[in-house]
């Protein structure tokens, strides 16, 4: 048996599995959210509607996101850390190129390529905030001592969260919280520096609420208000500020148990085909909202059932992980999709300020699609190569080595 093959024999399955799962389900999502889209008389003519076209669209990014999955599943992922430091440099750079542009969505074209840099900044800070915890502390000891580890995961997750918070894109800087006090956790920090910084962070966030935030980004503030307004029963403005929040959370909330049926039209009661969702972003910020609409409770409890499993399996690779910086990966990678999820669901029911951030793996999103796929081959590429020794210099006092026993 080739090595290539052992390799593909030994993957996951698993994750593989509901990864793509998660891809169908997104597909015909994308193919109904999407029908209110522009598109010209010829692409009508060849794919029937918008949505055939977008979700068509959707299946070339899956096809190049397959490449990308399983090369990088077969690659071992110590490999791929030397890219952290050339990539991560390039994200900021990019970040700061759209930066002070007035696009309502900060991305940046390459060529046919367009993307957004804050997406490509937090998989290359997961890198490089891996690749340190691991290998500093082998150059010097006083590099693995806590508050060097604090400090850094500070710096390389500071700098680019500060950046896209100066985009105005604070759904994209929420991300690096969960992602950073994951690092802080699996890096070996100790507890009483974690208890420390987070009585610390309650004690700013009155100063981050009111005099950063509002330095930073206009429309942060404004959401969050609007937000506790609705909580509290306030009178707003269904018809300007408050209109996405309203409607999309009538739209989960009138979907009772089984929806009103995919692709449903305005005779069946459908507010995404009458276009109260807004349908400009239905197929991307606020899909979840036309498939709870369409699919009811039990749709959407399926699919948060898909995205609980493909967690835990990440999670479950994480733990026979057989060095620091594969645990810190995939940990990462799960605080990073469960961010993700948790805005994208939270906004449209109302237990989050609209964010304007994907769902992972279901919305439309072109280069997103491709990086999420990217992270979960990283995942993989740690379980592949879990049996792999990792040679040390014998003279280090700890490994991080789990016990061979544990190794299925």
């Amino acid at each position: 048996m080739t090595p290539i093959l052992r390799k593909i024999l030994g993957m996951n399955w698993v994750l593989v599995i509901l990864m793509y799962a998660l891809l169908i389900f997104g597909i015909y999502a994308i193919e109904s959210a999407a029908r209110h889209l522009p598109v010209s008389a010829a692409l009508l003519d060849e794919f029937g509607s918008a949505g055939a076209y977008y979700a068509n669209l959707q299946k070339n990014w899956i096809i190049y996101g397959t490449v990308i999955y399983f090369a990088t599943a077969l690659i071992d992922y110590r490999w791929i850390r030397w890219l952290a430091l050339p990539v991560y440099v390039a994200s900021l750079g990019c970040m700061a190129m759209v930066m002070g542009s007035d696009q309502e969505v900060h991305q940046l074209r390459l060529g046919p390529i367009q993307f957004q840099p804050a997406q490509l900044g937090v998989l290359s800070g997961v890198l490089m905030i891996a690749w340190m915890l691991q290998d500093l502390p082998r150059v010097h000891r006083w590099l693995g001592w806590p508050i060097v580890r604090v400090s850094l995961i500070a710096v390389l997750s500071g700098v680019p969260f500060l950046m896209v918070m100066k985009m105005g894109d604070m759904g994209s800087a929420l991300v690096w919280l969960p992602v950073a006090v994951v690092a802080l956790l699996i890096g070996g920090v100790p507890y009483r520096y974690l208890s420390l910084m987070g009585i610390l962070g309650f004690a700013l966030i009155p100063m981050i609420y009111l005099i950063v935030l509002p330095s930073v980004s206009t429309r942060g503030p404004e959401r969050i208000q609007l937000y506790l307004d609705m909580l509290k029963d306030r009178p707003v403005d269904i018809s300007g500020p408050a209109y996405a929040s309203y409607y999309v959370s009538m739209a989960v909330g009138k979907a009772g148990m089984s929806g009103i049926g995919w692709n449903a039209k305005s005779e069946d009661g459908s507010l995404h085909d009458k276009r109260y969702i807004p349908w400009k972003t239905a197929h991307n910020d606020f899909i979840f909202a036309v498939l709870a609409e369409e699919f009811g409770f039990r749709g959407s409890m399926l699919l948060i059932t898909l995205f609980s499993a493909l967690l835990i399996a990440a999670l479950y690779i994480s733990f026979y992980s057989r060095d620091m910086m594969g645990r810190v990966v995939t940990c990462c990678i799960v605080a990073f999709f469960f961010a993700h999820i948790f805005e994208n669901i939270g906004m449209c029911v109302l237990i989050m300020p609209i964010t304007g951030i994907p769902l992972p793996l279901i919305s439309y999103s072109g280069t997103f699609v491709v990086i999420c796929m990217f992270m979960l081959g990283l995942a993989q590429s740690v379980w592949v190569h879990r049996h792999k020794m990792h040679i040390v210099d014998v003279s280090e006092e700890r490994t991080d080595f789990h016990d061979e026993s544990r190794l299925p």
